[in-house]
C-alpha cells in the first residue's frame, strides 16, 4: 500500500479520470478489478470501465463484489468511504473505502448519448427556452447524461488487439491521451504503472 501511494506522489501528473475501455470478447471481472483498485490506490479520482458489449454494465454487482474483494485484499480499511454510482442509474448504495469515483459505461452511453443530448436540446429550441446560438461546447456538456458530474478523461487504457475504442464516449475523450496494451487478461501493477508512467511524461499540446 506505501509502494503504491508513493508512486502516485512520485509521476509528475496524474490523471484526474482514467477510462478503461476493453476491446476483447471475454472480459474478465477480477483482472478488471484489479485495475480500478490500482487507480484507486495511487490517488485516481474517477474511473469509467467501458467494453462494447456490455458486458461490465449488465453485471455491475458481480464486478462490485470482485472491486470490494479486491479492495480489502490490497488496501485494507484505512482510506476515506466513498460511494459507487453507475451511469444512468441511482447509486448502488455499496460503500467502498478509497476517495475514487467509479462509473460503469456501456455502448448506449456514448453515441446515444449525443443523440439524446441533441434531441433535448432541439426541444429546449422549440420551447423557446434556447436558440440555437447558445449550442457551444459547455452547453453540450451540461446536456450529456452518462458523465454528469464527471471531467473528461484525461487518459484512456485501451486493452485488446482492435485499433478503436469502440465508441467509448467519444466526445469526452478528443483531448485525452490514449495508450494501447495488448490485454487487460493477466495485466500486472508493472505494466500499468508502466502506462501512468507513459501519460506523465507526454507533453500534451492540445492541437498546437
Amino acid at each position: 500500500r506505501q509502494r503504491w501511494r508513493a508512486d502516485g506522489r512520485a509521476l509528475r501528473k496524474l490523471p484526474v479520470h482514467v477510462g478503461l475501455v476493453v476491446t476483447e470478447e471475454e472480459p474478465s471481472y477480477a483482472d478488471m478489478a484489479s485495475l480500478v483498485v490500482w487507480c484507486m490506490a495511487v490517488g485516481i479520482s474517477y474511473v469509467s470501465v467501458y467494453d462494447h458489449n456490455g458486458i461490465f454494465k449488465r453485471n455491475n454487482s458481480r464486478l462490485m463484489d470482485e472491486i470490494l474483494k479486491q479492495q480489502q485484499e490490497l488496501l485494507g480499511l484505512d482510506c476515506s468511504k466513498y460511494t459507487v454510482e453507475f451511469a444512468n442509474q441511482d447509486k448502488t448504495g455499496q460503500v467502498l473505502n478509497c476517495q475514487s469515483t467509479l462509473k460503469v459505461l456501456s455502448p448506449e452511453d456514448g453515441k446515444a448519448d449525443i443523440v439524446k443530448a441533441a434531441q433535448n436540446f432541439c426541444q429546449l429550441v422549440a420551447q423557446q427556452q434556447r436558440t440555437h446560438s447558445d449550442l457551444d461546447v459547455n452547453m453540450l456538456d451540461n446536456l450529456l447524461s452518462s458523465t454528469n458530474g464527471f471531467p473528461d478523461p484525461d487518459l484512456v487504457l485501451k486493452f485488446g488487439p482492435v485499433d478503436s475504442t469502440l465508441g467509448f464516449l467519444p466526445w469526452h475523450i478528443r483531448l485525452a491521451e490514449i495508450i494501447s496494451l495488448p490485454s487487460h487478461l493477466n495485466i500486472s501493477y508493472e505494466d500499468f504503472f508502466s502506462a501512468l508512467h507513459h501519460y506523465a511524461a507526454c507533453e500534451q499540446r492540445w492541437g498546437k
